[in-house]
C-alpha cells in the first residue's frame, strides 16, 4: 500500500473502516433477523444506519435499506415494540397476532449473541495470525516533570513503581494493570505510589495528587496525569539536515547514554536537562549500533514557538525501543475475557462519582474510525484491526444487553415484566417511552461524536491523550 499515492491510501483505509463497521452492524442485526424468521415474526425492514433510507429494495415483503444517520442499524419487528417514529415505518392497518414473551426474549438476545460470536470468530483468527503486544514493560521512573504532582510527592528518576493505590502494576502502559492506566482510572483525590528506591531497603509509599491538561468546551476533559515518564533508551530514529544533531555527527540508530557525565534514564530526562542547562553546549555519550561509545559536543537551539517546547536538537526519537511489539497469540477466550474486563472497568469508571472518567470520554463512530485509521497506517495494522474487532463486538454485545428501552436488554426486560404481569405493556405508552429513549440515545451519540471531532483541534486522539502505534 505504501507504493500507492497518499490520497488513494486514504480512500482505501476509509473503505476498510466503513466496511468493518457495516460488517459489525450487519452481523448483529442478522441475529435479530434470523431469530425473528425462526420464531415466525413479521419482519418489515432490515436497515443499516438510522433515519430515512438513502437506498432501499423490497425482497419477499421485507424492505432492505441504508439510512442516512450513521448510528447502528435495526430490524423493524412491529410485534416486538412500536418504533415507527424512529425507524420511519408505517403502522399496520390491521393488528398483527401477538407473540409470546419467550419469542421476544429469543429475538432480542440473538443480536448480542451474534455480536459475541463475531468477536469469537475474530479472536480465533487473532489466535492463529497473532497481534502486536503493544506493551511498555518499564516500571522504573525515567523522568519526573518539574513542579508536577509526582515531584511534589517525592517521586524521583530511578524509582521503581510496584503498586498504585495498593494494586500491583504491570508495565507502564498497554494493560489495565499498567502504571498509566492505573493513574487514569484512579478514584478520589489522592494517588498512593509504592516504590522501590535504590539504596533504600524498605518500599516507600508516596501520596500524590494529579492534574489534567486544560481543554476547550468542545473537547473531552483531559485524563489524569502526575508528570512521569518511564525509563528507556534514548535511541535516535532520524536526524534533520543541518541541525545541531547533524553538526555533532549523530546518526539514526545512535543511543544517547549520558549527558555531562550523568547516566541518562530517558529521552524526557535529556530534554529537561538541556532546558535546565539554559540551552548551553553539553557533552553527550553516544553508543553506536556497533556498541562503541563516543563523546560529542552538542549545542541545542532555543525554540521560538511555541512557548515551553522542548529544546531543539533536530532528531526524531525511535519510540519502538520503548514498546514491546512482538507478535503474540492469546487464546480466544482470553481475548474475550480481557475485553469484558475492559468494558466493566469503563462502565464502572463512568458511573463512579469520584472518577475523572465521564460520558464525554466515550467514543462515537468518528472517534472509533480515527483509532482504526491510526492502526491501519502502521505495520501489522490489519492484525490490530482484527484484535480491535474482538473488543468492539464484545462492547456492542454488552452495551446492547443493558436494560435500557430501545436496546436489546430493554426488550428482554419488558418481555420478562410482561410474563410476570400476564399481559403485554400498553402500546401507546410503550411507543412514547421507546421514542424518548431512542432520541436520548441518538443525542448521546451526537454528543460524543462532537467530542470526537473537537479533539481533532489540538488533541491527539479520541480519549484526549496521544495514541501511539509503533510503525
Amino acid at each position: 500500500m505504501s507504493q500507492l499515492p497518499a490520497f488513494v491510501q486514504v480512500i482505501v483505509l476509509l473503505a476498510v473502516i466503513i466496511t468493518s463497521f457495516n460488517i459489525i452492524i450487519f452481523v448483529h442485526e442478522l441475529g435479530h433477523f434470523l431469530a425473528a424468521r425462526w420464531r415466525g415474526l413479521q419482519v418489515d425492514r432490515f436497515q443499516i444506519w438510522f433515519g430515512k433510507p438513502i437506498w432501499k429494495k423490497d425482497v419477499n415483503g421485507v424492505q432492505y435499506g441504508l439510512g442516512w444517520l450513521p448510528f447502528g442499524g435495526f430490524v423493524a419487528l412491529p410485534q416486538m415494540a412500536p418504533m415507527e417514529a424512529i425507524e420511519g415505518g408505517e403502522k399496520h392497518e390491521k393488528p398483527l397476532p401477538p407473540i409470546s414473551a419467550l419469542d421476544k426474549i429469543i429475538v432480542a438476545f440473538a443480536g448480542p449473541l451474534f455480536s459475541m460470536l463475531l468477536a469469537l470468530a475474530a479472536a480465533l483468527i487473532v489466535w492463529q495470525v497473532g497481534k502486536p503486544k503493544d506493551f511498555m514493560p518499564a516500571t522504573e521512573v525515567g523522568y519526573v516533570a518539574e513542579k508536577s504532582p509526582a515531584e511534589k510527592a517525592g517521586l524521583k528518576p530511578g524509582d521503581v513503581i510496584t503498586r498504585i493505590n495498593g494494586e500491583p502494576v504491570n508495565g507502564f502502559a498497554g494493560s489495565l494493570e499498567s502504571i498509566q492506566e492505573r493513574i487514569i482510572l484512579s478514584r478520589g483525590e489522592k494517588i498512593v505510589f509504592t516504590v522501590e528506591r535504590p539504596g533504600v531497603e524498605e518500599p516507600i509509599e508516596l501520596t500524590s495528587g494529579f492534574e489534567t491538561e486544560d481543554s476547550k468546551w468542545y473537547q473531552r476533559r483531559a485524563l489524569r496525569e502526575v508528570g512521569i515518564a518511564p525509563a528507556g533508551p534514548a535511541f535516535i530514529g532520524e536526524v534533520m539536515p543541518k541541525s545541531p544533531a547533524a553538526k555533532a555527527g549523530l546518526k539514526p540508530g545512535d543511543q544517547i547514554v549520558s549527558v555531562d557525565g550523568q547516566e541518562l534514564r530517558s529521552r524526557h530526562e535529556f530534554s529537561r536537562y538541556l532546558e535546565a542547562n539554559d540551552w548551553k553546549a553539553v557533552t553527550i555519550g553516544v553508543r553506536s549500533p556497533d556498541g562503541k561509545v563516543r563523546e560529542v559536543q552538542l549545542t541545542p537551539e532555543r525554540p521560538l514557538q511555541p512557548k515551553g517546547r522542548d529544546p531543539m536538537i533536530g532528531v526524531g526519537w525511535n519510540v519502538e525501543k520503548d514498546v514491546d511489539v512482538r507478535i503474540v497469540k492469546p487464546a480466544p477466550l482470553t481475548q474475550v475475557v480481557d475485553s469484558l474486563e475492559m468494558m466493566w472497568v469503563t462502565i464502572t469508571s463512568v458511573a463512579a462519582p469520584n472518577s475523572s472518567i465521564g460520558v464525554d470520554h466515550l467514543s462515537g463512530p468518528v472517534g472509533i474510525a480515527k483509532v482504526q485509521f491510526q492502526m491501519l497506517k502502521t505495520d501489522n495494522g490489519w492484525r490490530r484491526i482484527l484484535a480491535f474487532m474482538v473488543l468492539f463486538n464484545v462492547n456492542l454485545a454488552v452495551l446492547n444487553m443493558l436494560p435500557f428501552p430501545v436496546l436489546d436488554g430493554g426488550h428482554i426486560t419488558l418481555a420478562i415484566l410482561e410474563k410476570i404481569a400476564g399481559r403485554p405493556v400498553q402500546a401507546k405508552p410503550l411507543e412514547i417511552v421507546q421514542t424518548v429513549c431512542a432520541l436520548a440515545l441518538i443525542s448521546l451519540m451526537i454528543f460524543v461524536t462532537s467530542k470526537d471531532i473537537g479533539d481533532g483541534f489540538g488533541r491527539g486522539s479520541a480519549d484526549g491523550q496521544e495514541v501511539v502505534f509503533p510503525d
